[in-house]
């Protein structure tokens, strides 16, 4: 029940409700005991950035405004906090830890990602672009549309990601994280650094997702 007592949403009004705050839902899904979700949840949401209108609405929000650390996930606990309160749900997030919650098997889990040719998420409408910024744990067991039918990938022939690293630290054998972040502190690494990871961007689905490069130079600088 919601906090008024009406009954659960369905994911229609789940996804009308999270596109109000410019956020969307990237996979859902009826977890079992081995996912470690909360007791009693019946389906699991999880929420992801609407493209392209999430850059500009949270660039108008408080957190992003006040100078203040960490203004994303501040943003998150805010507005996904209130979706969950309105919902009945409880509201979990990828940040906070340790312990965190198990987001890279969560997606899996969703029948929408996949673990793509470098090791990154892949997701069928966001890419490589895929990011979370948090999960509804509804008691309800939502009915949910069937998921795709196989990861993108699967269609991709030049499989671009692969060789698109400058400094190919990130590619079929995983990520050399401190190759990477050597690269961009430097004058070469500032295209990676203004519109984001070039892996990520050669992505034939993530060219179509249509993430702001301002929000791939935010959590770049982020990152660095």
């Amino acid at each position: 029940m919601t906090q008024d007592g009406a009954p659960p949403p369905d994911l229609d009004a789940v996804q009308n409700a999270a596109h109000a705050v410019q956020l969307d839902i990237a996979g859902a899904f009826h977890p079992g005991p081995s996912h470690a979700c909360p007791a009693g949840t019946g389906t699991l949401i999880l929420l992801a950035p609407h493209e392209p209108a999430f850059w500009p609405s949270f660039m108008d929000s408080p957190e992003y405004r006040d100078g203040a650390p960490d203004p994303m996930d501040r943003w998150s606990l805010r507005v996904i906090g209130q979706l969950a309160q309105d919902m009945g749900a409880t509201p979990l997030f990828p940040f906070g830890g340790p312990p965190f919650h198990p987001f890279y098997a969560w997606a899996l889990s969703s029948g929408r990602v996949w673990a793509s040719p470098v090791r990154l998420l892949v997701h069928d409408r966001a890419g490589l672009f895929i990011s979370f910024r948090g999960a509804l744990a509804l008691r309800g067991r939502l009915a949910l549309p069937p998921p795709p039918t196989q990861a993108p990938c699967l269609s991709c022939a030049d499989k671009p990601c692969l060789t698109a690293c400058p400094v190919g630290a990130l590619g079929a054998d995983g990520y050399d994280v401190p190759a990477c972040r050597a690269y961009i502190t430097g004058s070469s690494g500032q295209d990676c650094m203004e519109r984001g990871c070039a892996v990520r961007r050669v992505c034939p689905v993530s060219q179509r997702h249509g993430r702001l490069p301002e929000q791939s130079a935010f959590h770049m600088k982020a990152f660095r």
